[in-house]
């Protein structure tokens, strides 16, 4: 350990805070509660120099109160100084973690919204790839198309337009969704989505070649990456710690019921003739009406607004977010608490102390905390895009097609798709913060993979017997989509909106999203040829083996991040991937193995970031960006 001789300084000019904040560089600090520890009377003395500061004196005994929760949020009862109504507001919290506000369910409601344009944009074309092909003079199957070079060109073009919003995504809107969600906050970076993706449906509408559809999908993928970075991030800083993880998943759920109304759009228009695969793309107009006039009244993000020191504003919203005053009290101290904690450890650590959106994304990879929230949320990416599900939700329709159903019937089956896919995401709303993120995905992707290479094995069903041969392919793609509904379909983004600091947020989650689109963009480019190639049984066995593969990185390399605040985070990342990997194959395995295959019930798995569990997880006094991670000892 440093000689902590080195760190006296004159204690006379710095609060206790910034006493605890010195610690931090140079010592053991309780990263989860930067105010534990801090005597009360100088806890309150700090609480009356920041109601000063921000001009707050008239909500100076609710700020007291506040710090005082904040600092022992397990130890309410015992604080003197609140009131019973004040300690059964705290006691809800746990009996009755759904009650709040009607401006936070508003909040996730328009974000619901955002979602379900996603999804509602992503099943336009799916319906629409069964004939605007044709139309625009690129079919994909013979005889339509007289050679084989010629039907191999035509399908990487029709790829090729289906993953334009999902490379424009990838490599330019989830990237300026950072710069803009800085200058103008989170809700009106969604409205300026909104806008975009009331244009572009209508847009796409109305073209009249493959080379303007191209052009206006586009626009598609930047209205729909503007979304993609900004709700979540919105929705996981309003929310509370205890329902986070339910409340952001949101952005899933609504998701798969946009794919659902855009499998009923595409069923509703589909005998209206040529101008179907029109109808079926701009249909995607309207739920962006709603998301663009109802996203005013949304309370803008706390966080955010302490980040611009905009400290009255925030605590308004904050108090449209919470059941009371003395919790929105709370959660303003502890959150600049924290911001301010954390900028005092970027000014001793390897952050740079500029704005810099470059510099910051260097930092993705260069900051140890940081890398391994990258490299988590990189996981559950990938692994969203490679399970599977998108080559169905985009292709559907046309792998129904190839296996012997008509339009209509081909429709069908995708309508029962987009159902299945709504209505199996509703469960992880109550599983996600009680059995957690990493367990719905170890539980759900071994089954994704054998019921994937099932539906594939059912191509070889002779066509001539067509109930059982499309029956079989159906049952078993809609069985993978129950797997996926509550596991790898909520996961992803609600991990990656959660894991990065506060200081890398808005850039972490543009590089999650980027990721994201860059693999569906992939995805959408090559299916079309892997499934001419390989056939339907060599496509789909090839994913379910990347199935078995992400299940190994989930297990090795994915922290657990449930029923912990945004801050709290900061103490799992700091624990390094070496000793992750090493604690599951050492630890959690073997203990799995005694509970459930042994049946032993006394089975003890020690928590990996225990206190008192050594896990020599990083070289002494190694800095990583929020976390001075120090040497453990052995117990």
């Amino acid at each position: 350990m440093p000689d902590h001789g080195e760190a006296i300084m004159d204690e006379s000019k710095y609060s206790a805070q910034e006493r605890q904040m010195d610690m931090a560089v140079h010592g053991p600090v309780d990263i989860e509660n930067p105010l534990r520890g801090i005597p009360q009377d100088q806890l309150l003395r700090d609480v009356e120099d920041y109601a000063q500061e921000y001009d707050m004196n008239d909500i100076l005994p609710l700020l007291k109160k506040g710090a005082l929760v904040a600092q022992r949020p397990d130890e309410f009862e015992d604080i003197p100084e609140l009131t019973p109504e004040d300690r059964q507001f705290l006691r809800e919290e746990t009996t009755n973690r759904w009650k709040h506000p009607w401006a936070l369910y508003y909040t996730i409601v328009l974000n619901s919204i955002a979602a379900a344009i996603q999804g509602w944009d992503q099943t336009g074309s799916n319906g629409a790839n069964l004939t605007f092909a044709h139309q625009f003079g690129i079919p994909q199957d013979p005889p339509d198309c007289t050679s084989p070079a010629e039907c191999s060109r035509n399908q990487w073009i029709v790829g090729a337009i289906n993953s334009i919003p999902y490379m424009t995504i990838a490599l330019f809107a989830g990237w300026v969704s950072d710069p803009l969600n800085h200058w103008f906050g989170r809700k009106w970076v969604i409205f300026i989505a909104a806008v975009f993706s009331l244009v572009a449906p209508i847009a796409c509408a109305v073209t009249q070649s493959w080379g303007q559809l191209a052009a206006c999908r586009v626009l598609l993928g930047i209205g729909m990456g503007l979304k993609e970075v900004t709700v979540p991030v919105l929705s996981a800083e309003n929310a509370p710690t205890n329902v986070r993880g339910g409340l952001v998943m949101s952005w899933q759920i609504w998701t798969a019921f946009g794919i659902f109304l855009g499998t009923c759009a595409n069923l509703a228009v589909a005998n209206t003739g040529a101008i179907a695969w029109r109808l079926q793309l701009g249909s995607a107009f309207i739920p962006a009406i709603p998301l663009l006039l109802g996203i005013y009244w949304c309370p803008e993000s706390p966080r955010w607004l302490l980040t611009k020191n905009k400290t009255r504003k925030a605590y308004n919203s904050l108090v449209r977010l919470r059941n009371s005053p003395l919790q929105a009290a709370r959660d303003l101290y502890k959150i600049h608490s924290q911001m301010k904690m954390e900028k005092k450890l970027i000014e001793s650590s390897e952050f740079s102390k500029n704005d810099n959106m470059f510099v910051r994304f260097l930092e993705l990879f260069t900051v140890p905390r940081n890398r391994r929230a990258t490299q988590a949320s990189g996981i559950v990416m990938i692994g969203q895009q490679m399970c599977g599900i998108n080559i169905i939700a985009f292709y559907s329709s046309s792998i129904f097609a190839k296996a012997g159903a008509s339009n209509i019937e081909a429709l069908l089956a995708s309508f029962g798709f987009g159902l299945i896919n709504f209505l199996f995401a509703w469960p992880a709303v109550w599983t996600i913060d009680t059995f957690g993120r990493r367990w719905l995905l170890l539980a759900t992707f071994p089954n994704m993979c054998w019921t994937l290479l099932a539906a594939g094995f059912c191509f070889w069903i002779p066509e001539e017997q067509k109930a059982a041969h499309l029956g079989g392919i159906a049952l078993f793609i809609y069985l993978f989509n129950v797997f996926y509904s509550p596991g790898e379909g909520p996961v992803p983004f609600t991990y990656s909106a959660e894991v990065f600091p506060v200081s890398h947020r808005e850039i972490g989650m543009a590089w999650a999203v980027a990721t994201n689109n860059f693999w569906a963009a992939v995805l959408s480019l090559t299916f079309p040829y892997l499934l001419r190639e390989f056939k339907p049984q060599g496509a789909f066995g090839f994913y379910a083996g990347l199935n078995a593969a992400a299940f190994v990185l989930i297990f090795l390399f994915l922290p657990e991040t449930k029923q912990r605040s945004l801050e709290e985070l900061d103490r799992v990342f700091s624990v390094s991937t070496r000793a992750h990997a090493r604690y599951q194959l050492t630890e959690a395995l073997p203990w799995w193995f005694r509970r459930y295959i042994c049946f032993r019930k006394n089975a003890v798995c020690r928590d990996l970031y225990d206190e008192h569990f050594a896990v020599h997880v990083v070289p002494r006094n190694f800095k990583s960006g929020n976390v001075v991670q120090l040497e453990s000892v052995n117990v």
